[in-house]
């Protein structure tokens, strides 16, 4: 069944005119789900990767999903296809590919993704929302990638207010894990007031939280032989430790799929605890890691029950030979961690679905954005949009 048309969107809100913002490179949507939560109407997400897309439409039925690659996209063909009037897009956001630029990539200067970066700010050039959002990893600042990034903002600088510099390490705002991205923010001038790298800072009262925290209540005994997504269903015990509720508890108007948020809500159901089988070699050696230390063979971390999640990587796509990325070694148990452990570590509500596979589920979930970053981001830009209305 075809999503609603964007003009139903539009109406979401409690029939207040929604403030839309579209998803580019939205993935499974972690930007999309915190800017849900800051009060903004996902109202459009384009994304060319089918398993991504596909689960992108499960947890947001309302937004118009456009599979489509962005070079072949125009702001105004955008627009065209969102009905979207000039004054009804408030901004774009989205994480533009980022393999060719990381560290644990080739850093290859060739590799064709790089020229997806440059292509977000064409985009947003054309289609003039109020303000922007970009998110990459660190090393795209790299002296050898300039010519990319003067690509880029040679498209938006002159009509916007561009912050480039924001360094947002996940676990300053409230998410178990080390992650540490780059943030590109603009502001249309004369749109809004301009906001300062200041405004995005941390809170100095944000309560750390630790990978112990993240994992309360999931499910430690994991069979390995489930396979299945019937068999990732699994209870979850209740725990109301701050983090968890901050998950679970604010579920946006039109978010989120209906079997999944009855299932947690009825029945404490969860999915994604998928196992992994490791032979008994493996099962040694894990055994004989300790908490925060590789293990020497697969170098596959343990995670510290005290202590944050490193950065969980996505692995590689089809197009790349299919590499199933390192998965960290359960605090506890010796196996590697499921999906939805993953996604709690990530800062994904437990309600959040990702694709039913173990390889598919983990490339969503390392490609994301942290939701608990992203909703800190855009309530700050959010509250600057009310102030100037």
């Amino acid at each position: 069944m075809r999503a609603p048309t964007s003009e139903s969107v539009k109406k979401l809100n409690n029939g207040r005119n929604a403030v839309n913002v579209i998803d580019l490179f939205s993935g499974v949507g972690g930007l999309s789900l915190g800017a849900s939560r800051a009060g903004f109407t996902v109202c459009g997400a384009v994304e060319i990767d089918p398993y991504a897309i596909e689960m992108h439409k499960r947890n947001f039925p309302h937004t118009e999903h456009i599979a489509e690659s962005v070079s072949d996209l125009t702001g105004k063909k955008l627009r065209m296809r969102l009905n979207l009037n000039n004054g009804d897009l408030a901004g774009i956001i989205g994480g533009p590919p980022c393999q060719g630029f990381s560290d644990i990539g080739k850093k290859d200067l060739n590799d064709p993704r790089n020229e997806l970066f440059p292509e977000f700010f064409r985009i947003v050039a054309q289609a003039r929302p109020k303000f922007f959002l970009a998110e990459n990893v660190p090393r795209i600042r790299h002296d050898k990638n300039a010519d990319f990034l003067d690509k880029a903002f040679a498209y938006v600088k002159d009509d916007y207010e561009i912050i480039t510099d924001l360094t947002i390490k996940a676990s300053e705002y409230g998410a178990p894990t080390t992650r540490t991205r780059s943030f590109f923010f603009g502001s249309l001038k004369g749109a809004i007031e301009p906001l300062t790298e200041r405004d995005f800072a941390p809170h100095g009262n944000i309560k750390k939280v630790f990978v112990k925290d993240a994992l309360q209540g999931l499910p430690e005994d994991i069979d390995p032989n489930w396979q299945k997504e019937e068999q990732s269903w699994q209870r979850v015990n209740e725990y109301d430790n701050g983090y968890l509720s901050r998950l679970n508890r604010n579920v946006p108007e039109g978010i989120g799929d209906p079997i999944a948020l009855k299932k947690l809500r009825r029945e404490r159901l969860v999915s994604g605890c998928l196992g992994t089988i490791h032979t008994k070699d493996v099962i040694r050696r894990f055994a004989k890691t300790k908490p925060g230390k590789r293990d020497p063979i697969s170098r596959t971390v343990r995670l510290d029950p005290n202590g944050l999640c490193p950065t969980l990587r996505a692995g590689t796509g089809p197009d790349h030979d299919s590499h199933q990325a390192l998965r960290p070694i359960h605090p506890t148990e010796d196996r590697v961690i499921t999906p939805r452990e993953a996604a709690r570590l990530q800062g994904f509500p437990d309600w959040f679905q990702f694709h039913p596979t173990k390889w598919h589920s983990f490339r969503q979930i390392g490609n994301s954005v942290s939701p608990i970053v992203a909703e800190r981001l855009m309530k700050v830009i959010r509250t600057s949009l009310v102030e100037e209305t």
